[in-house]
């Protein structure tokens, strides 16, 4: 059976589950986070089609101290797509069919599983896939992006602390939502560290704000200095004279995103402890508080020394991007 009949059948599946009583279960997806199953055969895996693919999605995810691919891509041909490898989380079918006029690209969601996404690139020939791969580039890796995301916030908004949410919307008038196992580490007036420790991995976020008086107060090096000045009053390193700041040799990126009606500029970059040998990743998102005329910042920074920290980085930006002013 080829990947067109499998498109054809999850269509098929889709216009019965419309149609049938009430809602239909379908088995939870499989797969490990940042994980793509990409169905295609071998010839186009190692010629054009897969070439920008891996171009697209497997490249190094920015700013981590080791390399690690922005997904990690699995090739499977269409003989091999069986059940056992329907039910992942993301998949990418490409289908070539030669009585196409041009390559098309469809994404759908939770068609053999659930939270599942699921993105069809069809084309008369291999160059036309090819072509709809780095046309579509944007769009596919947005989507894959926003899959991962939107599983970390619903599993924070289901299992949710939600004392801390009421804690810092009380403060700050708005908060993220935090899954089980978060607690707050350091609250002062201005200034809220949410963690979630274990042995050998911190996956952080801080919460502050500072005045707004131009919109020089939204640009890199201000957004830079802010941050180390916070940083060095609030978070102490494990010997005396130590604290957290930023890398100073490679410096941040600053990109302005767009979410949920609400813009915001991410920073990303890596993390120091001053005079020691701690450091990892971290991810800011800096937007302007009209109502109080400040700036806020969520932060989320992960240290895990003995292990690849893609995944750690990508559960806890997702928790940044959930959230929410409390009038909303």
């Amino acid at each position: 059976m080829n990947t067109r009949v499998f498109f054809l059948t999850a269509l098929s599946a889709l216009t019965l589950a419309g149609c049938a009583d009430g809602p239909q279960l379908k088995p939870n997806v499989s797969g490990k986070a940042g994980e793509v199953i990409v169905v295609m055969d071998k010839s186009n895996w190692e010629a054009a089609p897969g070439q920008s693919l891996r171009s697209l999605l497997a490249i190094d995810f920015p700013y981590l101290p080791q390399s690690e691919p922005l997904f990690s891509l699995f090739n499977i041909t269409e003989n091999a797509f069986s059940s056992i490898f329907q039910s992942h989380r993301n998949i990418i079918l490409c289908n070539m069919t030669s009585d196409l006029p041009e390559a098309k690209m469809v994404i759908q969601k939770d068609i053999w599983a659930a939270p599942q996404i699921v993105i069809t690139i069809s084309g008369p020939t291999p160059e036309t896939i090819r072509d709809c791969i780095d046309k579509e580039g944007d769009k596919i890796r947005n989507a894959l992006e926003q899959a991962e995301r939107n599983r970390v916030i619903t599993n924070s908004k289901k299992y949710e602390e939600q004392a801390l949410r009421n804690t810092v919307t009380k403060w700050l008038g708005g908060s993220p939502y935090f899954p089980n196992g978060y607690t707050i580490k350091k609250q002062t007036d201005n200034f809220i560290w949410i963690a979630y420790e274990t042995t050998y991995t911190n996956q952080g976020i801080f919460i502050y704000t500072y005045p707004y008086r131009s919109e020089e107060d939204l640009t890199l090096p201000r957004i830079i200095a802010e941050r180390n000045l916070v940083l060095e009053r609030e978070v102490p390193g494990p010997l005396e004279n130590t604290y957290m700041t930023t890398n100073s040799m490679i410096e941040p990126s600053l990109r302005w995103v767009t979410y949920n009606n609400r813009q915001f500029a991410e920073l990303r970059g890596l993390w120091d402890v001053k005079n020691d040998f701690m450091g990892g990743p971290f991810v800011s998102h800096c937007f302007y508080d009209k109502a109080n005329n400040r700036v806020v910042v969520l932060e989320a920074f992960v240290y895990a020394p003995k292990y690849k920290k893609r995944n750690y980085v990508r559960q806890v930006e997702s928790i940044l991007y959930s959230f929410e002013w409390q009038n909303e």
